[in-house]
């Protein structure tokens, strides 16, 4: 349960980071609500998780999944330009978080 709990962490790593975009500078109320209330989401599902997973497994894993999350969301809902090797980057990242989770044990 505390792997899910991660996942959902990270997600709304991602979505705070997105809505804080839209927000146009904490200009937009909405988008200034949304992104409040995905951090909160994001730091609550982490501290959940770390009832159970050691830090230095949560975190970084939590970082990875925002960060990969955010740079996807960026190329194709605000069409950021990433240059074609920076691919191969993050898919090391990927490989890197699942290689994190693999050997953990936990």
């Amino acid at each position: 349960m505390a792997w899910l709990f991660l996942f959902l962490a990270g997600i709304f790593e991602v979505v705070w980071a997105t809505t804080m975009k839209l927000s146009n500078g904490f200009t937009e109320i909405w988008y200034t609500i949304f992104t409040i209330l995905g951090m909160v989401l994001s730091f609550l599902f982490l501290s959940i998780s770390l009832k159970q997973l050691p830090l230095s497994l949560a975190y970084p894993i939590w970082t990875g999944i925002g960060a990969v999350g955010a740079l996807v969301l960026g190329v194709f809902l605000f069409q950021d330009r990433i240059a074609g090797s920076t691919w191969f980057f993050v898919a090391l990242l990927i490989i890197g978080l699942i290689g994190i989770k693999v050997t953990s044990g936990h």
